[in-house]
């Protein structure tokens, strides 16, 4: 019911109501010293429940025990909101390593050029404006993007919480595009809704679903389309990594499906792409 409801505001109303939300948790902390200024206020952060810190060492161990992550790679986030991937990777990637991160938001792209950029110059953020149902009403079409990069410049690309919000002319696009910034051999790691996928049985019920059906893909909301969207195991072999050159390497089932929680897997479905 309260996503339901939170799903009923406009995007900018959206950020401002979590703002406000937290703004009394906010207040506190910093009263009583309990604020880390490492980190950003809890009503700044958009990108996910759950714990900050926790949730981007965790999935530092997936690009690590998934990606093949290394050191030294070049790495790209697709959609690096507001930090959360990229301040445990601030430690692990050497100085011969970099890291790239764009995101429609900005006061996201904001917060991280000032405390993480100017602390670790192999880190940029950049601001690309697109419009999404979910998070911004004004800007260019996802669609129709071009990534600001080079061609085979990256060895390591991620999206975490992307795909789950975008639609498939959208997200074709993104992956046509993540193939041809990535080097050859290289590897993506996604995080998707995968509703067809045969799961053992489980006694414990899912925790939502996509009652909105369009064959190979499957919306939660009709109203706000990109608030939640589900895809077909075989669109996103065929249509998604093979039309680009890419093949599934490794797919992880999330927790969302009933599946009981633990240190290997996320809430949401885990693909790991390989460029071929």
């Amino acid at each position: 019911m309260l996503r339901k409801l939170y799903y009923l505001f406009s995007p900018s109303q959206r950020l401002m109501v979590r703002r406000l939300a937290f703004l009394p948790y906010d207040i506190w902390d910093s009263l009583t010293g309990k604020r880390n200024n490492n980190i950003p206020p809890r009503g700044m952060i958009f990108t996910g429940a759950g714990d900050f810190i926790n949730a981007g060492k965790l999935f530092l161990e997936f690009f690590r025990q998934y990606g093949e992550l290394k050191p030294h790679h070049r790495v790209l986030d697709v959609g690096s909101g507001i930090g959360r991937m990229a301040l445990p990777l601030t430690t692990f990637l050497s100085e011969e390593g970099s890291y790239e991160g764009f995101d429609i938001v900005n006061t996201g792209v904001k917060w991280c050029q000032k405390n993480i950029s100017t602390h670790h110059p192999n880190f940029n953020f950049k601001l690309i404006a697109l419009k999404n149902d979910l998070y911004s009403s004004e800007g260019d079409e996802a669609a129709e993007l071009k990534f600001p990069y080079n061609n085979e410049e990256f060895d390591f690309v991620f999206l975490t919480s992307v795909f789950t919000h975008m639609v498939p002319s959208e997200t074709k696009n993104y992956m046509k595009e993540i193939s041809r910034v990535l080097k050859p051999s290289g590897k993506c790691l996604a995080t998707f809704f995968v509703f067809d996928y045969q799961l053992p049985s489980t006694p414990i019920k899912p925790s939502f679903g996509f009652p909105v059906d369009h064959g190979y893909y499957k919306l939660m909301d009709p109203r706000v389309k990109s608030a939640n969207v589900a895809f077909k195991y075989d669109y996103i072999e065929k249509e998604l990594a093979h039309d680009n050159k890419l093949r599934i390497k490794k797919f992880v089932p999330g927790y969302w499906q009933g599946l009981e929680k633990n240190k290997d897997i996320d809430f949401q479905d885990i693909l790991v792409f390989e460029k071929v």
